[in-house]
């Protein structure tokens, strides 16, 4: 199993968001991987629901795993990207859902519709990343979903409620953190990209930094700033990230022994392998086995008493 990450071109630009003329914002369902799920920033503010999926997210300086239903909100030129492990040729259909808009556009009406000044707070928030849980999670997807079903007018007023609704939640963490200034130059954002795909290709295998700094060029030191100043994280801090969620997906499909695991990960070493999932998720990879199988088990228990009422 591994990381499909879609190879960038050579020479990335913004993602420019291009709406109909009788359109203020845009919505799509896209499918996972294609060209737009790679690293990447742009202008318009994007609010991003997953849809059935799990993986890593990256938001400026953030790490942080995600599943089905995880809302997010990111601002405009802060960088991002939420990465899937996938088998080799697998496809999610109508993995993401995901609407762009010019902040922007909507702010500059606060003279004539004073009421918008409600989302100042909002705006200012969401530079730095927005993931909702609890209610406003499940809600704000729900209303989502339904935007892309409307047209008109009825499709400006559901847009509006979502911010309304996101504006004034309380059940929200913020990402990223507010001292993150990436570099937002193309060929920057070039290199990076060509980077962290690398990073995506081989980070089950041993992947030490100078391999990294040969292949983009760099001394040791100058990757790891590079690195640092333009993700927010160390290249240690990244890969462990990235390893220890490919451990857990094998501790939850229950096929291989944990040594096993320990070593499809990219670790060579159990003792430092056990060491870091503790580090990271306060248990055990043997404890994470076990509460998965609980899971596994009360779902289908659910589901098989759904099936009866039915």
């Amino acid at each position: 199993m591994s990381t499909i990450v879609p190879k960038p071109s050579d020479v990335p630009r913004f993602e420019r968001i291009v709406t109909r003329e009788d359109e203020s914002f845009l919505w799509r369902r896209d499918d996972y991987p294609w060209e737009r799920n790679v690293w990447n920033y742009h202008p318009e503010v994007e609010i991003h629901l997953i849809n059935d999926a799990s993986g890593i997210a990256f938001v400026g300086d953030y790490i942080g795993e995600f599943g089905p239903g995880y809302l997010t909100v990111v601002g405009g030129g802060l960088p991002h990207d939420w990465v899937t492990t996938l088998n080799p040729g697998q496809r999610i259909e109508g993995r993401d859902t995901i609407l762009q808009f010019d902040a922007g556009r909507i702010l500059r009406f606060r003279e004539q519709i004073p009421e918008l000044a409600e989302l100042d707070g909002f705006m200012q928030r969401i530079q730095r990343g927005v993931a909702f849980t609890g209610p406003t999670g499940r809600n704000g997807a729900v209303l989502l979903a339904r935007i892309g079903e409307l047209t008109g007018l009825q499709r400006l007023v559901a847009f509006l409620e979502l911010l309304q609704m996101m504006a004034s939640a309380q059940d929200y963490v913020l990402l990223s953190s507010a001292h993150f200034m990436p570099d937002q130059d193309g060929e920057t954002l070039a290199l990076l990209q060509r980077a962290l795909i690398y990073i995506s290709e081989n980070y089950t295998n041993e992947l030490p930094l100078g391999e990294l700094a040969d292949f983009t060029g760099m001394t040791e030191s100058g990757f790891s700033r590079f690195f640092k100043k333009n993700t927010g994280n160390t290249f240690t801090d990244y890969l462990t990230a990235m390893r220890l969620h490919k451990a857990c997906s094998l501790l939850a499909e229950d096929q291989h022994s944990i040594t096993d695991i320990c070593f499809l990960a990219g670790y060579t070493n159990i003792s430092n392998f056990n060491r870091r999932f503790r580090e990271r998720y306060g248990m055990t990879p043997r404890d994470y086995r076990n509460r998965s199988e609980v899971r596994r088990r009360l779902e289908g228990a659910r589901q098989t008493a759904l099936a009866v009422r039915h």
